[in-house]
C-alpha cells in the first residue's frame, strides 16, 4: 500500500489544478531545464515481494497466490462513475456515496458474546480469585467487575455506519493525501485466501494514527472483510467512542491512558484473550499494530498463539502489512509454532553475548542471538501461563520480531525516502541537481536488485522535482551564479535532520547487510590506522613506524576477524533489522558476502610471503605474521586457511563504503553519547525521567557539535537506553512508584564505561 501527498509521478495521474496554476520557483525551473533528457519510466519493473519466510514456513511456499500476475496499482481516492452501476452527470457528482453504498459489508452481530466470555475459564479464575469465591459462582460483584469491559466486548460492525464512515474517510483522506496507491496483485491474493475461509490477522508496524484507518478502508473499498482494529489510543469523547466501537475498533478501557496501564488490570488480559477467541470463532479478521521500539501490540499476537497452542483456534494466516505496501498473506502461525523451525534455544541475554568482549575478558564472540524480552511484558505472560517458561515466551517474542521484520520488508521505498537517504548518508555537505539525479537512478536500480519495491514511477526529472518539492522546508536549495545546476544541501537543524532521518529509515533497512559489513570493515581499518601499519609492509618491508600516517589501506583483512566484528555489531541492532529465524553467524557471513557482491571487497588468494592483518585472539592487539615464519606454530596456521579480503580501491577509500557506514552512524552515535551521559545523571531515578534526561543530553550534545541531529530523537534515546539495560550497564529496580533505572555497580567504574564507549565507537566512521 502506498500513500503519497500530491502525487505527480505515476503516468495515469494528472496534476491537481492548484499545482498546474502555481508559478514554478526559480530553482524548479532550473532543475527541469537541466534534466530534460533522462531515462523514462523508473520503477516500471517491480520485484515480487511479500513472500513467506522460507525458514519458518516452508510449507506455505507451495501456495502461489497471484504471484505470476501483474495488475499494477490503483489509486483508492480516485472514485468515479465507472466504479458504480450508474452513469450520468448526476452520478459523477455523488459517485463516492454510490460507491460506498455498493461495497460489500460483512455484518458482525454481537449475539451472546458477553455470556461466552464470562464462561471463559481464564475470566472465571481471575474473578473467583479476586472475590474469594469458588469457581462457577455468579455473584453481582463479579458482574460489576466486568462492567468496565462491556463496551469493549460489545464492539461490532454496523453495515450502515461502516459505509458512512468509509465515505467520510475517503473525503478526509482526499484532502490529506494526493493518492493512496494499492497493489492489486496482493488484493487478488487476499480475495483467494478469503474465499478459502482462512482467518486473517493483519499485522503492521505502528507509525501514526492513520495506520488504524488505512487498512480497514482499503479492505472495505475492495469488498474484503473489514477487520476488528486494535487501537492503542485513549479516546475520551463518549460519542466518538460509540461510533468507533460500531465499526469494529477495539479501544482501551476508559480507565486506562495507555496499553501499559490497561495491562496492569489483572482482568484485562484474560478478557482480551477470550474476546480474541470469540472473534476468531465468528470468522472475523483482526488488525494489530506492533511497535518496534516498545513491543506494544505484541501481547495480542501472544493471545492468538496461546489460543492456537491450547486448541481453541485451529490456525490463522498472518498478513504482514507495510503502510506503504500491502503484502500477500502467506505466513502460517501454526507451522511456525509446531514445526520447531523458528528456533529460540539460541536466544541469550545481550550481556552474555557482548559483555566479556567489551571488558576484554574474552576476544571471541559467543554464538547466539539477542533475547529482547521487553517486547512482551512478563506480567502479561505470567497471567497467561501458570509456568511462564523461557521457550514459550521466547517463541511469542520471535513471532513478534518476525512480523516487525516482515512488515518493514514489505514497505515500498518512496521517492522522498530515497532522496533523503542520499542527502543524509552520501551528500551531507551538498550536491548539485545533476549529480543527485544520477544517484537517484543508481540507488533505484540497487533497491530493485535487492528485491525492494519502490513507490514511484515516471522520469527522473519528475521523481527528483517531486521529492525536492516535498522536502523543500528541510533543504537549502541555492541557485549557482554561474548558471549551473542548483546546489542542494540538507538544512543543518534538528527538525530538518530528524525528518530526513525518519524518511531514510527504509533505505537503511534495505541495505542493512551491507551497512553491517561496511562498519565491520571500518572498525578493522581503524585498528590498522592506529597501529601505523600500511601497504608498504607487505611490499617493501618498511617498518610500521616509518609509514605511520599512510592512509592507503592496501591490507588483507582476515575473514574470521571481519566476520566476528560483524557478528558483534549484529547484537547491537534495534529490533526489526534482522529476522529471528536466521542465526547471527549466518547474518554476519551474509553481511561480508554482500560487500563482495557490491564490489567493495575482493577475495584474494594468500601468497606464502604476504602478512595478514589479524588480531590475536589471546592478546587483543594487531599482529603481522607470514606462513613461512619459523616461530609460527601449526595451530596458528589453521586460522590462515580461511579467506582473506582487500579493499577494491586501495589508493582511495571507496565512496560506497562510507555511504553504507553512515546508515548506522545515527544509532551507534546515540549509544556512544548515552554512555558518556551516564556521568552527568544521578541515579537511580524513574524510568520516564531517566529517558527524558538522556534525550535532553543527546539534544545538547548535538547542539554543541552543530551536527549529527539524527542521533537525538526520542526513538534514538529509547533504543539506546533499552540496549544499555540489556547489556547490564543499567539496572531496573521495580519499586512501588514504578520502574527505576540506575547504573549497575560494574559500570560505575569509569574504565569500564570507557571500554564500552571504545567498543561502540570503533564502528563509527569519522
Amino acid at each position: 500500500m502506498v500513500h503519497e501527498k500530491n502525487d505527480r509521478i505515476n503516468k495515469d495521474m494528472v496534476l491537481p489544478p492548484i499545482q498546474q496554476n502555481r508559478p514554478a520557483l526559480s530553482w524548479e525551473l532550473k532543475i527541469k531545464k537541466k534534466l530534460t533528457t533522462v531515462p523514462p519510466c523508473l520503477g516500471k519493473f517491480r520485484p515480487v515481494v511479500g513472500r513467506c519466510c522460507h525458514q519458518c514456513t516452508p510449507e506455505s511456499l507451495r501456495k502461489k497466490l497471484g504471484q505470476n500476475s501483474y495488475f499494477g496499482f490503483h489509486n483508492l481516492l480516485s472514485v468515479n462513475e465507472t466504479q458504480t452501476r450508474y452513469r450520468g452527470w448526476l452520478v459523477r457528482r455523488v459517485c463516492c456515496a454510490l460507491f460506498v453504498s455498493g461495497c460489500k459489508v460483512y455484518a458482525s452481530p454481537v449475539s451472546n458474546r458477553l455470556e461466552r466470555i464470562c464462561q471463559s475459564n481464564r475470566v472465571k479464575e481471575v474473578l473467583a480469585a479476586e472475590h474469594k469465591a469458588p469457581e462457577g459462582r455468579d455473584s453481582r460483584g463479579q458482574l460489576n467487575r466486568l462492567s468496565a469491559f462491556l463496551p469493549l466486548i460489545k464492539t461490532c460492525i454496523s453495515p450502515g455506519l461502516l459505509r458512512f464512515v468509509g465515505w467520510v474517510m475517503l473525503k478526509t483522506f482526499s484532502s490529506v493525501f494526493g493518492s493512496i496507491q494499492v497493489n492489486l496483485n496482493h488484493l487478488s491474493a487476499l480475495h483467494s485466501v478469503s474465499q478459502e475461509g482462512s482467518l486473517l490477522i493483519y499485522v503492521y508496524v505502528r507509525q501514526s494514527v492513520m495506520d488504524c484507518a488505512l487498512i480497514p478502508l482499503v479492505l472495505f473499498c475492495h469488498n474484503l472483510r473489514v477487520p476488528y482494529t486494535v487501537c492503542p489510543l485513549q479516546v475520551s469523547s463518549s460519542s466518538l467512542r460509540s461510533i468507533l466501537q460500531k465499526v469494529g475498533v477495539l479501544l482501551l478501557p476508559t480507565s486506562a491512558m495507555n496499553e501499559h496501564e490497561a495491562e496492569m488490570d489483572s482482568l484485562y488480559s484474560p478478557v482480551m484473550t477470550a474476546l480474541v477467541r470469540e472473534l476468531l470463532h465468528e470468522g472475523q479478521a483482526i488488525s494489530v499494530g506492533v511497535s518496534a521500539e516498545s513491543g506494544r501490540g505484541g501481547q495480542w499476537l501472544a493471545h492468538i498463539r496461546q489460543l492456537i497452542k491450547e486448541g481453541s483456534v485451529p490456525d490463522v494466516s498472518l498478513v504482514p502489512v507495510g503502510i506503504s505496501y500491502d503484502c500477500v498473506p502467506k505466513t502460517n502461525i501454526q507451522e511456525m509454532c509446531e514445526s520447531g523451525r523458528c528456533r529460540v534455544d539460541e536466544l541469550l541475554p545481550l550481556q552474555d553475548l557482548l559483555l566479556p568482549v567489551i571488558l576484554r575478558n574474552r576476544t571471541d564472540s559467543v554464538f547466539g542471538r539477542r533475547r529482547m524480552s521487553w517486547l512482551l511484558p512478563y506480567s502479561h505472560y505470567a497471567s497467561e501461563l501458570k509456568e511462564a517458561t523461557h521457550p514459550e515466551r521466547d517463541l511469542s517474542i520471535a513471532i513478534i520480531l518476525h512480523l516487525i521484520f516482515s512488515a518493514t520488508s514489505c514497505m515500498a521505498v518512496m521517492s522522498t525516502s530515497l532522496v533523503s537517504g542520499l542527502l543524509l548518508y552520501k551528500h551531507r555537505k551538498g550536491v548539485s541537481a545533476s549529480v543527485l539525479c544520477r544517484n537517484v537512478a543508481w540507488l533505484t536500480e540497487e533497491l530493485l536488485f535487492r528485491n525492494k519495491d519502490v513507490g514511484f514511477g515516471g522520469t527522473l526529472a519528475e521523481v527528483l522535482h517531486y521529492s525536492l518539492s516535498l522536502l523543500a522546508p528541510h533543504l537549502i536549495i541555492a541557485a549557482v551564479p554561474s548558471g549551473k545546476d542548483p546546489f542542494i544541501v540538507p538544512r543543518p537543524s534538528l527538525a530538518a535532520t530528524l525528518h530526513l532521518a525518519h524518511q531514510a529509515q527504509i533505505v537503511t533497512h534495505t541495505f542493512i547487510l551491507e551497512a553491517v559489513g561496511a562498519c565491520a570493515v571500518s572498525a578493522m581499518l581503524c585498528e590498522v590506522a592506529i597501529s601505523g601499519v600500511s601497504s608498504r609492509v607487505r611490499s617493501d618491508g618498511v617498518d610500521g613506524e616509518d609509514v605511520r600516517g599512510d592512509m592507503e589501506f592496501d591490507v588483507l583483512l582476515c575473514q574470521s576477524e571481519l566476520t566476528e566484528r560483524a557478528l558483534q555489531l549484529c547484537h547491537l541492532l534495534p529490533p526489526g533489522f534482522m529476522p529471528p529465524c536466521q542465526s547471527s553467524q549466518s547474518f554476519a557471513l551474509d553481511a561480508i558476502d554482500s560487500l563482495v557482491r557490491c564490489g567493495i571487497l575482493i577475495m584474494e588468494e594468500i601468497p606464502r610471503d604476504v602478512p595478514i592483518c589479524d588480531f590475536w585472539k589471546k592478546e587483543g592487539f594487531l599482529t603481522w605474521t607470514t606462513t613461512d615464519d619459523p616461530y609460527h606454530s601449526d595451530s596458528d596456521c589453521e586460522e590462515q586457511d580461511l579467506h582473506s579480503y582487500k579493499i577494491s580501491q586501495p589508493s582511495q577509500c571507496p565512496e560506497m563504503l562510507f555511504f553504507l557506514c553512515s546508515m548506522l552512524a545515527g544509532h551507534l552515535r546515540a549509544l556512544c553519547w548515552t554512555t558518556t551521559g551516564l556521568d552527568l545523571i544521578d541515579t537511580p531515578m524513574p524510568e520516564a525521567e531517566f529517558l527524558a534526561q538522556i534525550h535532553s543530553h543527546l539534544c545538547d550534545t548535538a547542539n554543541k557539535k552543530k551536527q549529527h541531529y539524527e542521533s537525538c530523537s526520542e526513538k534514538a534515546a529509547h533504543t539506546a537506553v533499552r540496549t544499555l539495560i540489556d547489556l547490564g550497564v543499567l539496572s531496573e529496580q521495580h519499586q512501588m512508584g514504578g520502574v527505576f533505572l540506575g547504573v549497575s555497580p560494574l559500570f560505575q567504574l569509569p574504565e569500564n564505561r570507557q571500554k564500552l564507549h571504545r567498543f561502540i565507537s570503533q564502528y563509527l566512521y569519522n
